[in-house]
């Protein structure tokens, strides 16, 4: 899988931009500020109808416009196909696939698929659970687009069930519907914590692998998922979440497990007026040796941590026989050389990666390929680069 060609309008900073790309390296190279992470945003929003960078599609839209645009244009296995995505200030979002409109944009999600790591990612490591939680949501959809509705159900009944506990305090609040919302959480948590564990199981061994290789004198880097229903949980397999869902064993029952511990916190809930179960109350444990990376971990154990969870990410997709482009926002600049070595390794192994760098120097030699300079409103494609490939 390749993206050929992106071109936005008035998508962040850019009125307009176009870049023709690709198989293998394409940098981005200009200072601070012209851009450059502003159109690897727009090949992510593609890949996941999100950003890497903001919560809401507001800050998108360039200022002073009513909507963005973003079009791909996308090859695999010798099949191409162009989307577009309009990004509009208030309304619901518009997508097209070869210039037919889709029902909604979600329906576009797998056409392409994307693992960008960029500065933000020290997050993984030193955040709140949301960001590993959405960490794991996004990669989850990558995986298996069905699981964006997934997750959009679940958050919507979170939603309304919330919003009924807050009425809680109030001595003539009806709560007669409770439980019926009870039973919707149980149904769709449990779909989507079915779908995390099968993730977590399956992403394991390969982030353990890759920091390793990063960071060969640190102690052992282990993932374990910590649930909101406590006693263990039932086992998980691709056959049962990945394909068949909600249907399979392990979600039905993770439901019923969810369901009994609603029952469990039922008072503490009323008494809070908030959701105390759910897989919003999860998290992803990362672990160094015996103890939390949390907190423990150096500046350069959490830098190596967050960079073994892409390259996990990324092999894990690469195992599903759906190469994904892979995005290097500005992050060489933040390694030292051990970590260059083997994010380069990985790089000049895929198919298609694009990179920014405020300076050339910033970037590997191993990487060679397609050069655009970016600046001054403009992304302009100059010569190859004819450096000596080195060890830096």
């Amino acid at each position: 899988m390749h993206l050929r060609r992106l071109a936005v309008e008035d998508f962040r900073s850019w009125e307009r931009a176009e870049l023709l790309l690709e198989p293998g390296v394409t940098v981005l190279v200009g200072s601070n500020g012209v851009g450059k992470t502003n159109l690897v945003e727009a090949i992510g929003y593609l890949a996941t109808l999100g950003s890497h960078r903001v919560a809401t599609d507001a800050p998108l839209i360039r200022r002073g416009a009513q909507r963005a645009i973003v079009r791909g244009q996308v090859v695999h296995q010798g099949r191409e196909l162009n989307v577009e995505l309009e990004i509009t200030a208030g309304k619901a979002n518009r997508a097209r696939v070869n210039r037919a409109p889709v029902a909604r944009p979600r329906e576009i999600l797998g056409i392409l698929r994307s693992v960008l790591f960029a500065p933000e990612d020290l997050a993984l490591v030193r955040g709140d659970p949301g960001e590993r939680r959405r960490f794991l949501d996004e990669l989850l959809v990558a995986r298996y687009p069905r699981y964006a509705g997934v997750r959009s159900d679940y958050e919507r009944v979170l939603r309304q069930r919330s919003a009924l506990l807050k009425t809680a305090r109030n001595r003539h609040a009806d709560l007669s519907t409770l439980e019926v919302w009870d039973g919707h959480l149980a149904r769709h948590g449990a779909a989507l914590l079915a779908g995390r564990l099968e993730l977590v199981e399956g992403l394991a061994p390969h982030a353990e692998k890759a920091f390793a290789e990063v960071a060969p004198s640190s102690d052992p880097l282990t993932l374990a998922y910590r649930c909101s229903v406590p006693g263990e949980l039932p086992g998980t397999t691709a056959s049962t979440v990945g394909s068949a869902g909600s249907a399979g064993s392990a979600s039905a029952e993770l439901e019923a497990l969810l369901l009994d511990e609603l029952a469990q916190v039922r008072r503490q809930e009323i008494e809070r007026g908030v959701c105390l179960v759910g897989p919003h109350r999860d998290d992803l444990l990362l672990n160094l040796g015996e103890g939390p990376a949390k907190g423990y971990a150096s500046h350069g154990e959490s830098w190596a941590i967050a960079l073994a969870l892409r390259l996990a990410s990324y092999r894990l997709l690469k195992a599903d026989d759906v190469e994904p482009v892979l995005i290097l926002d500005d992050v060489f600049a933040e390694l030292d050389v051990q970590r260059r070595r083997a994010l380069s390794a990985v790089a000049a192994e895929a198919e298609q990666v694009v990179v920014t760098a405020a300076v050339e120097e910033d970037v590997p030699a191993e990487l060679l390929g397609t050069r655009y300079a970016v600046g001054g409103g403009s992304a302009v494609r100059v010569e190859p680069d004819t450096r000596s490939p080195n060890t830096t």
